[in-house]
């Protein structure tokens, strides 16, 4: 029988496309339905109403919406991100150097989070049932049920004020050691950690139950195999699948979470620009910074979906 792998994978690919320019044209409109006016809170209040129409008209503000999507998704496809209303620099210039201190910061918590947390969830589906699986699914649930502010807020008030081990805010810049690395480092990784590793030990622990609940483990078990064993050569082959689509789910927080851990901790990353560009209406970084953001969503999407389907021997 001919695979169906290769019409899948590209049927996702085309999802992931067609995702990505509806996604395009919600973000563009949402940015224009901002409240204020760009072009007032550049120049300020006591602008006279010919400066304010000039520089709209400078900004091609006064042009229709639909044309200026076009104008921008254009733009887009050919590596243009505008310029800056702001700053009047190219928006490419902005985010080059925010956007790696973002990928350092999901490349650490990606780091410690998935280790730890396929290393709890498999260790409590091994041993269900007993003291162990109970305190990491009590834990998980209360960690998954606080708020992203408020967990930042408690590392603040536990390793900031009370024990007065790490900064309250990240100085990246003062980083020339291993030492200054894990303090520059250590709070927003601990914050983003939580909330990304107690979503991703719970479906990995469910995957693998599943796996182990299966006839064929059942019959492993029979035979004399031992549980870690049985875990290791027989369920988490097979677990693969689900295991992928929790890690890039639970790893899709990021995208949400760090826009807040940047801006408690003024971490100098891509979400703390944009944030800052809402405060001045900077539509061309705003909408770009956006973007971002839902291509690394999308990207992680697809990712689990491909791994989905090249280990799902049934589509061989």
């Amino acid at each position: 029988m001919k695979s169906r792998v290769p019409s899948l994978i590209l049927g996702r690919l085309l999802i992931a496309l067609v995702t990505l320019t509806i996604v395009s044209f919600a973000v563009f409109f949402a940015t224009t339905l901002l409240p204020g006016d760009t072009a007032t809170i550049l120049l300020g209040q006591a602008a006279t109403p010919e400066a304010i129409a000039g520089l709209r008209t400078a900004m091609h503000l006064d042009e229709p919406a639909l044309l200026r999507f076009l104008y921008w998704i254009g733009g887009l496809f050919q590596g243009e991100l505008g310029t800056s209303y702001a700053n009047h620099v190219p928006v490419a210039t902005l985010i080059a150097g925010r956007l790696v201190n973002t990928l350092k910061l999901a490349g650490l918590t990606t780091l410690v989070s998935v280790p730890l947390a396929l290393t709890l969830g498999i260790t409590a589906a091994m041993w269900r049932g007993t003291l162990y699986d109970r305190i990491v699914t009590v834990a998980t649930i209360g960690v998954i049920s606080v708020p992203e502010f408020v967990l930042a807020t408690l590392a603040v008030l536990v390793f900031a004020v009370y024990l007065k081990w790490l900064p309250a805010l990240s100085f990246t810049y003062q980083v020339d050691s291993f030492a200054g690395l894990l303090r520059a480092y250590a709070m927003p990784v601990i914050t983003l950690t939580f909330g990304v590793s107690a979503q991703m030990i719970r479906m990995t622990r469910a995957a693998v139950i599943e796996t182990l609940n299966t006839p064929y483990v059942e019959m492993a078990l029979l035979k004399g195999a031992s549980r870690p064993r049985m875990v290791m050569r027989h369920a988490l082959p097979n677990a693969l699948s689900p295991i992928a689509n929790a890690v890039a789910l639970s790893l899709s927080y990021l995208v949400g979470g760090v826009i807040i851990v940047e801006t408690i901790f003024n971490y100098p990353g891509i979400a703390k620009l944009m944030v800052d560009a809402v405060s001045t209406r900077d539509l061309p970084l705003i909408q770009s910074c956006a973007m971002i953001f839902c291509v690394g969503y999308l990207l992680l999407i697809t990712t689990a979906d491909i791994v989905a389907i090249l280990s799902n021997p049934r589509l061989r």
